[in-house]
C-alpha cells in the first residue's frame, strides 16, 4: 500500500468513529479533503425555497401564487400533487433548523414567499407574513446559523400574473416595492441577499415551454419576461445595497458546461447557441456587456429595450451564485428553429444508469469545475458561491436510517471539483447543498428526493440521511 492510500485509510477509519453504525459502510468514500482545506471563512449551508417546503398556503393571510394555480390544474404536475402542505416547514421550522445545525452547517438559504407578505403582490402588507420571516430569521440567529435570503424563487403572486406577470414591464416597479419592503423589514438581521433564483429557468420553463408556472408558451412571452427579469435583477441589487448596511448582494444562475455531440462544426455551433441561452443570457447584461450576440431569436429583445435600459441592466454584484446539476451535450437539429439545436440525453450517450439521477441528469463532477472556471473568467465576477448543487435518487428508509450511498458519492465527487477550482485560483467562497429536506419538486411532484433529510409526506416524520451525516462528519472534522 502506498503512502497516499494509507493516509486515506487512516482518515476514513478516524471519521468512521464519528458515524453511527448504519453509516460506516460509507467510509471508503471519504476523500482526501477536509473542511479546513476550503478555508476558515468558507460558507457551508443548505438551500431551500418557500413554495417547495412551507405549505400553509391558506394560513395567516397568504395569497395565491402562480404555483398554487398551476399545481391545482390537472395534468400540470406529473403526480397531480400540489405544494399545499409540502414539508409543513411553516410550522416545523424549529425542528428543521436544528437538523441543519446538527449537520454542522452554519448557513441557511431560504426564500420569501411574495404572497405571504403582499397577498395581492402590491398594496396592503400582511404583517403576519412578515412576522413569520422575522421568527424564522431570529431562530436561525439563535442557533448560530446565518440566514441567506432569496427574494424571488419562482412564486409570483397570481394577482400580478393576472396583469401580465413577467411579460408586463410594470413588474419592475412591483418587484422594487416588494424588495424595498423585505429589506426594510429584515435588513437589520439579514446581510446576505440573493435577488433572483435561476431567471433563465423561470422565464424559459414558465413563459416559453409552459411546463412550469404560469404555463405560457412562445417567444412573445419569453422575450419580454427575460428583459424584465434582467431589469429586476439589477434594480433589486440596487435597492438591497441602499437599504441594508454592510449588505452582501448576489443573484443566482442555473448553469451547465456544454459540449458538442461530435467535433463537427454544426454541433459545435449548436453548443455555442446553448451556451448563450443557458449560461450567458443574464450574467452578461449584469456585467455591463449587454445581451450576448449569436442567437438570432434573442435579437428580438431589442423590441423591449427603452432608452437607458443598457445602464439599468447593470449592477456590480458582490457575488454570483452558481447552481450546477449536470452538463449538456448539444447537436444540430431542424427543430426548434429558435435554437437549431437539441440536447442529447445521457441514456443516448451510453451513460450507465448508476450515473444518471432520478431527474434523468448525468452525474458529471468535472462539470462544476468547468462552470466555475467559465464564470470566474469574467473580469466583473468578484466572488462565486455555489448556491445549489445536489442530486435526486430513490431513497427508502430502513427503520430510522436512509442509506443514500449514491448521494454521498455525488457530494464527495462534486466537492472535490469545487476544491480543485478553488485551488486553481477561482474565487469560490461557499457551498450550499440542494436541499435540506425532500420537498415538492415543481412539475415532478414529490417523487424526486434531493434532501439531506428524508421526509415522510404522510406523517411529516424527518430522518437525517447518511448524506446529512456525511456532512456532519466532514464539517465537524477540522
Amino acid at each position: 500500500m502506498d503512502r497516499k492510500s494509507f493516509l486515506r485509510l487512516i482518515s476514513a477509519s478516524a471519521l468512521a468513529s464519528l458515524f453511527p453504525r448504519s453509516l460506516q459502510s460509507l467510509t471508503p468514500l471519504i476523500t482526501d479533503f477536509r473542511r479546513a482545506d476550503f478555508g476558515e471563512n468558507f460558507v457551508w449551508g443548505a438551500a431551500t425555497s418557500a413554495y417547495q417546503i412551507e405549505g400553509a398556503v391558506r394560513e395567516d393571510g397568504r395569497g395565491p401564487s402562480i404555483w398554487d394555480t398551476f399545481s391545482h390544474r390537472k395534468g400540470n404536475i406529473k403526480t397531480n400533487e400540489t405544494g399545499d402542505v409540502a414539508c409543513d416547514f411553516y410550522h416545523r421550522y424549529p425542528e428543521d433548523l436544528r437538523l441543519l445545525r446538527a449537520m454542522n452547517m452554519s448557513a441557511f438559504r431560504f426564500s420569501i414567499a411574495w404572497t405571504r407578505i403582499l397577498p395581492q403582490g402590491t398594496g396592503k402588507v400582511n404583517e403576519k407574513g412578515l412576522d413569520f420571516y422575522r421568527r424564522l430569521t431570529d431562530e436561525c440567529l439563535r442557533l448560530g446559523i446565518e440566514p441567506w435570503i432569496t427574494l424571488y424563487h419562482w412564486d409570483l403572486p397570481q394577482a400580478l400574473e393576472d396583469r401580465g406577470g413577467w411579460t408586463n414591464r410594470d413588474v419592475v416597479g412591483w418587484f422594487s416595492d416588494y424588495t424595498d419592503l423585505c429589506t426594510r423589514a429584515l435588513g437589520d438581521r439579514v446581510k446576505r441577499w440573493m435577488i433572483l433564483n435561476e431567471p433563465v429557468v423561470f422565464t424559459a420553463a414558465g413563459y416559453f415551454a409552459g411546463f412550469h408556472a404560469p404555463g405560457k408558451r412562445g417567444l412573445n412571452h419569453f422575450l419580454p419576461a427575460v428583459h424584465h427579469a434582467a431589469l429586476c435583477q439589477a434594480q433589486g441589487g440596487r435597492i438591497v445595497r441602499q437599504n441594508v448596511s454592510h449588505a452582501y448582494v448576489g443573484t443566482t444562475f442555473s448553469c451547465s458546461p456544454i459540449d458538442p455531440a461530435t467535433p463537427r462544426e454544426k454541433d459545435q455551433r449548436a453548443a455555442q447557441r446553448f451556451d448563450i441561452l443557458f449560461n450567458r443570457l443574464f450574467i452578461e447584461p449584469a456585467l455591463g456587456m449587454g445581451y450576448p450576440k449569436g442567437l438570432k431569436a434573442m435579437e428580438k429583445l431589442e423590441k423591449y429595450m427603452r432608452p437607458g435600459d443598457d445602464e439599468q441592466l447593470r449592477f456590480d454584484f458582490d457575488f454570483i451564485g452558481l447552481q450546477n446539476y449536470f452538463r449538456m451535450v448539444a447537436k444540430k437539429a431542424l427543430f426548434p428553429p429558435y435554437l437549431w439545436a437539441k440536447e442529447v440525453p445521457p441514456h443516448k450517450r451510453g451513460i450507465s444508469p448508476e450515473n444518471i439521477t432520478d431527474m434523468g441528469w448525468e452525474v458529471y463532477p468535472e462539470g462544476i469545475y468547468r462552470i466555475i472556471q467559465q464564470f470566474a473568467a469574467y473580469p466583473g465576477v468578484k466572488q462565486i458561491v455555489i448556491t445549489e448543487n445536489g442530486a435526486a435518487f430513490p431513497d427508502e428508509p430502513m427503520g430510522d436510517a436512509v442509506h443514500d450511498r449514491r448521494r454521498v458519492r455525488f457530494f464527495e465527487q462534486y466537492l472535490g471539483q469545487v476544491l480543485r477550482a478553488k485551488r486553481a485560483g477561482a474565487p469560490v467562497t461557499g457551498y450550499f447543498a440542494w436541499t435540506l429536506l425532500d420537498n415538492f419538486e415543481w412539475a415532478e411532484g414529490y417523487r424526486p428526493r434531493f434532501g439531506l433529510v428524508y421526509v415522510d409526506f404522510t406523517t411529516q416524520k424527518r430522518i437525517m440521511k447518511d448524506s446529512g451525516r456525511w456532512f456532519q462528519a466532514l464539517l465537524g472534522n477540522e
